[in-house]
């Protein structure tokens, strides 16, 4: 070796060692979990039955203000679907006393903007606007909900956009998929029914509309969000003013959902399809239950994590996928739990035995401390990040009244995430996970797939 080479060599170890020792394999040990805290809210409750709630948040000088209403496609009939997405995007379309443009104009001055968004169980309706004009915002918004004007010379156009949206989804596997899903879990139930027919829509009227919103919107079933920087005094002002007249409404009094689950395979052939959507799930508790924090970590742990064990096994070690994901999908008194990929099709069969796999290897063992805690430090720290806007902080008000979770379930959450045992998840697995019953449906080329599922479950 020559001189200038083993100088070489020294330097290159030398520069090794400094960074390994600036750099180790191993992360550094997480900090102790700071507690996470919503500040209290200011509530009250109109004559009509209309519940606000009030919460100062922020430095920014904007504010928030959002109406939730009990309405949405639970609501509606099994020939009305989308009959409630029709009704929001009516509303869109001006008052009685502003038009579509006035309304748009008057919320720009505001610097921001009024969006109705149609939901299962919920309609909201509201946005952010600067913080001087918070109370004029929530004398906007309850002008829209009171006093839709309804234009008759709107609805064909709105008809068509909707019929268009409609073929849209029809074109991608994972809708169907969907689809497929839900109906197999509900049956007739609305949240069976995810998409309407052309029919459907076409056969909508002014008088469906009108009487959809009739039965479906009023105060008693409603609740206000103000979430920033507001003057209080002036805010429940306005709120009073404008919303105090509002009919009450009939009580929201939606059908309980029973899903039911039994081992199948469902196809949905796309012929020469390059990958097959899977949706392969069960039924399981919903937010209420006092489990549901532990499912939570649990689902985090096996497949709704980038680091969970699902990703891991079939996409970075397989590769059969680019983007698996598992999720606890939640609506009023009802969630389950679901893995979803889009797999190679020739690996088909081979995603849906690893999936099994990993459940399997969960309810048998529970994982090692080290992978918990990376999972509670991904939950934990999702979580504060997902609320640390006026937005997040709305959404999660709604979520705690809609399930009628206790008052102290938004500032308790993280500690109970990272107070949860390898055990507790091994346990949440064998009793929820009931792989044994799992519906799963499979969008892909039939010729391809059919004998790769085979053994999987009864094909339908």
């Amino acid at each position: 070796m020559t001189k200038r080479l083993l100088i070489l060599v020294v330097m290159i170890a030398a520069a090794a060692s400094v960074a390994a020792q600036q750099f180790p394999s191993e992360p550094p040990a997480p900090g102790q979990p700071r507690d996470f805290r919503v500040p209290e809210a200011k509530r009250f409750t109109l004559d009509n039955g209309l519940e606000v709630a009030m919460v100062q948040w922020g430095a920014m000088p904007k504010v928030r203000v959002t109406l939730s209403l009990r309405t949405g496609n639970a609501f509606e009939g099994a020939k009305e679907v989308w009959l409630a997405d029709l009704t929001g995007n009516l509303m869109r379309e001006g008052t009685t006393t502003r038009t579509a443009t006035e309304i748009s104009k008057e919320a720009a001055r505001m610097g921001g903007s009024l969006d109705i968004s149609i939901g299962g169980d919920t309609t909201t309706i509201g946005g952010d606007v600067l913080s001087e004009y918070g109370a004029s915002y929530a004398t906007l918004v309850a002008d829209v909900v009171r006093n839709p004007k309804f234009p008759a010379a709107e609805l064909d156009r709105l008809k068509a956009d909707m019929m268009r949206n409609l073929a849209v989804s029809l074109s991608q596997p994972q809708q169907l998929a969907l689809q497929k899903f839900r109906a197999v879990l509900y049956g007739d139930h609305p949240y069976g029914r995810v998409f309407p027919t052309d029919e459907m829509i076409k056969s909508y009227t002014l008088d469906q509309i009108k009487q959809f919103y009739a039965s479906t919107y009023g105060a008693g079933r409603s609740r206000l969000y103000v979430v920033g920087n507001f003057d209080p005094a002036a805010m429940e002002s306005s709120i009073r003013k404008g919303f105090e007249g509002w009919t009450k409404g009939t009580p929201a009094a939606p059908e309980r959902p029973k899903p039911a689950s039994q081992r199948s395979v469902y196809l949905i052939d796309r012929p020469g399809a390059p990958q097959s959507t899977i949706v392969l799930g069960v039924p399981t508790i919903d937010p209420s239950n006092e489990d549901f924090v532990t499912l939570t970590v649990m689902d985090a742990l096996l497949g709704g994590a980038f680091a969970s064990r699902i990703t891991r096994n079939i996409r970075e070690d397989k590769g059969y996928t680019y983007s698996p994901y598992s999720e606890l999908s939640t609506r009023y008194r009802d969630t389950y739990w679901a893995e979803n990929a889009d797999v190679t099709t020739a690996h088909t069969g081979a995603s849906l035995k690893e999936i099994f796999a990993e459940i399997d290897r969960l309810q048998a063992q529970p994982p090692d401390e080290k992978e918990l805690a990376g999972i509670k430090n991904y939950l934990a720290g999702t979580y504060v990040l997902q609320n640390s806007s006026r937005g997040g902080i709305t959404a999660q008000l709604q979520y705690v009244d809609l399930h009628g979770l206790p008052a102290d379930y938004l500032n308790t959450y993280v500690k109970r995430v990272y107070a949860v045992s390898p055990q507790q998840l091994t346990e949440m697995a064998k009793k929820y996970l009931k792989d044994d019953q799992a519906t799963i449906v499979i969008v892909g080329d039939r010729k391809a797939i059919e004998e790769q599922v085979k053994g999987f479950g009864e094909i339908r």
